[in-house]
């Protein structure tokens, strides 16, 4: 069995962009966990789906918390856009895109970060010479700067 699922659960991680050895952790808690409850799966269950989802599951927790800890060095959680996206809701789906932005906001750089996030996540929508004035840069820079941003944000999130 081990040998059937391992190279599919050390995909999920590596998917997601972590390191082969947090992909190998996540692999063998992953199986670790499959063991402990092998008793009360059901014998028709869809094993790979289950092993996938819990892979899954562990690599955004490790995700979040090297987010967490990229955020205390720019002042903005993971958290904080989880929150913007689902409303506050358990919605997975919107979990996972509040996962997936702040992913791709954690791949851009801090300059790109702090545009990105005066532009689309500040509470109120600012004018481009708010923005300017609180990054300290030319209102004429914001527009074209934001492209490029924008851009190196797509190519992160793989678009």
């Amino acid at each position: 069995m081990l040998d059937r699922y391992e190279r599919l659960v050390f995909s999920v991680p590596r998917r997601y962009g972590l390191s082969r050895e947090d992909a190998a952790d996540i692999t063998q808690i992953t199986f670790t966990i499959l063991f402990q409850n092998m008793s009360t799966l059901p014998e028709d269950s869809n094993l790979g789906g289950w092993l996938v989802t819990v892979a899954r599951r562990h690599a955004w927790r490790l995700l979040h918390r090297n987010r967490r800890d990229e955020a205390s060095e720019y002042g903005r959680s993971s958290e904080g856009l989880s929150l913007l996206v689902n409303g506050g809701t358990e919605d997975v789906e919107r979990w996972e895109l509040a996962e997936w932005l702040a992913y791709g906001f954690s791949g851009v750089g801090k300059p790109c970060r702090d545009l990105l996030s005066a532009l689309y996540l500040a509470p109120e929508q600012p004018s481009y010479a708010e923005v300017a004035a609180s990054l300290g840069m030319a209102v004429g820079s914001v527009g074209p700067t934001r492209i490029r941003c924008l851009k190196r944000l797509r190519q992160v999130l793989g678009e």
